[in-house]
């Protein structure tokens, strides 16, 4: 073990933390937690979801129950209110919980009913940001980051690291119902390191568009169809130090999207052919493991998943059994995109640049065009901007 880079202590180099007290008590204590609930759970018919190990799902003759478990925190939701009154009183039983009726804060997200599904929004978790960084009443920006980022002209490396690394990482839960900020924090993220003087210069820009944003959170309808469709794209070496590229992605079930991405690739790619497959290949890995999540809970949708790029080459890889010099690298790439299509679990279509959704999470656009795909990410003003933070956040148990 080692003290982290940045961090090092410069009179006791050689000492390390050592833990003395785990969540909750021992340092066994949460592995043995949730054996003892899962087993518990598995005794009442639920079973393990193989795509998410928190989420239990438990099918019978009178219904479904959909249970996710966080640490000892957990969303319990059913095909009946009846069924899920009846399983609370059983887990009533057999453990020290307490029923906080229906879901209005879980994790720090403000889960609000409306009339045609649910918005989620994380308004006071990010005031409490800004409130830390000391940015309450700065001014508001149109934009998380620069059109075209350029290489930092200031290397001076912080003195402190420490006030960087904690804004960067509270920004990242945030993005959990900012898909608008995917790209611009995944992209601050990745001077952890060693952060400079112009990384926080960019990370106070991204609070300017925040308090610029506070009223913007994710919306969810319940009237939409069930079928799964994602957005791929990708910016070929976009990074102007390591010139690798950056995949973006977003799948949606109907009109909700569900999960969105903005990662750099491993490794650099030698045309924007390869960049483009090279997402393609992680967005078909996300859209099948929807896919079973949707088998596990007895979703079916009517046809296969259809993926959307904006690179007509790329697309002719999925169909074309030929390779040549400049696509032989990526044939495991190949092979696993080609293989969905060929089975017909997968479909790809073209889909004009001015309409991909998913250039948001490759490289910074423009303010209109933030604004114009912004619906398209579900994302409108809060109802209202009052929250009830005095609730507790969902159902507390513990062990017996």
């Amino acid at each position: 073990m080692h003290q982290p880079p940045g961090m090092a202590n410069t009179q006791f180099p050689n000492y390390v933390c050592k833990l003395q007290r785990a969540l909750y008590g021992l340092k066994q204590a949460p592995r043995a937690w949730f054996d003892r609930l899962s087993k518990f759970l598995l005794s009442c018919g639920f079973f393990c979801s193989l795509a998410d190990p928190s989420l239990f799902i438990c099918h019978s003759d009178r219904g479904i129950l959909v249970l996710l478990l966080y640490v000892d925190d957990m969303l319990l939701t059913g095909s009946s209110e009846a069924l899920v009154t009846s399983f609370v009183q059983t887990l009533s039983h057999e453990f020290s919980m307490k029923d906080l009726g229906p879901v209005h804060h879980f994790l720090g997200i403000v889960i609000t009913p409306t009339t045609r599904g649910l918005q989620l929004s994380q308004t006071h978790y990010a005031l409490s940001i800004l409130d830390r960084s000391k940015m309450m009443d700065c001014k508001p920006m149109a934009t998380p980051l620069d059109i075209k980022l350029k290489p930092p002209g200031s290397t001076t490396v912080l003195t402190d690291p420490s006030h960087y690394r904690g804004i960067v990482g509270a920004l990242q839960y945030l993005t959990l119902t900012r898909p608008d900020l995917a790209y611009s924090v995944n992209y601050v993220s990745q001077f952890m390191h060693a952060p400079t003087v112009a990384n926080l210069k960019m990370v106070h820009r991204i609070l300017r568009y925040i308090k610029g944003t506070l009223s913007m959170s994710l919306h969810l309808t319940s009237d939409t169809s069930l079928n799964l469709s994602a957005f791929s794209d990708a910016d070929w070496a976009g990074c102007p130090m390591t010139r690798r590229s950056t995949t973006g992605y977003c799948t949606y079930l109907g009109s909700n999207i569900i999960s969105w991405c903005a990662k750099k690739q491993h490794t650099i790619s030698r045309s924007s052919t390869e960049a483009e497959y090279r997402a393609m290949a992680h967005t078909t890995a996300e859209l099948t493991w929807l896919t079973y999540l949707l088998q596990d809970l007895r979703i079916l949708p009517v046809s296969s998943p259809i993926l959307y790029c904006d690179n007509m080459s790329a697309l002719y890889m999925t169909i074309n059994p030929v390779f040549h010099a400049r696509s032989k690298h990526i044939e495991l790439d190949y092979h696993f995109v080609r293989e969905r299509v060929a089975l017909g679990l997968l479909v790809t279509k073209y889909i004009p640049s001015a309409n991909q959704v998913a250039d948001l999470f490759t490289k910074s656009v423009p303010k209109n065009i933030i604004a114009h795909f912004r619906t398209k990410l579900c994302l409108q003003p809060r109802l209202s901007l009052r929250e009830d933070i005095s609730k507790p956040d969902s159902i507390d148990e513990s062990k017996e």
